[in-house]
């Protein structure tokens, strides 16, 4: 028996990521990175039928975008709705909670910065911003 068989890893070369879902009151949390620190992405799936609210706060800085389904946003004071296709940012230490509204699962992409580390985005580069005013 070979050793990569002892440890389950994937054949050389498989492309594949092979992450374990890890799942506690009533969300699905996929981790979608493997690197240890700074910013991990994840996918989230919001049973419908979760508990009910009760914020938490721990330090780091999460962006959020709704794949499918209504995602209910409890921020500290504010009770917000995301729909498919909006994104919402925040610092963790500010007490939040999220859930599924309505009977449908909620599938979220999440981007979370331990140590308060932000998503930077970028809108485009120097060449293409030159090319679009070049051909203007």
């Amino acid at each position: 028996m070979q050793i990569d068989e002892l440890v389950g890893a994937p054949p050389t070369g498989d492309p594949r990521v092979h992450m374990r879902p890890i799942r506690r009151n009533g969300m699905t949390m996929v981790p979608l990175t493997r690197r240890a620190g700074g910013v991990q992405a994840y996918k989230l799936i919001f049973g419908s039928g979760r508990s009910k609210p009760e914020p938490k706060t721990h330090e780091g800085y999460e962006w959020m975008y709704v794949l499918n389904g209504r995602l209910r946003v409890l921020l500290g004071d504010q009770d917000l709705v995301l729909e498919p296709g909006e994104a919402a940012e925040f610092d963790t230490r500010v007490p939040h909670w999220f859930g599924a509204l309505g009977d449908e699962p909620v599938e979220v992409l999440s981007l979370f910065g331990p140590q308060g580390e932000r998503a930077h985005l970028r809108v485009g580069t120097t060449r293409t911003r030159r090319a679009d005013a070049a051909s203007s």
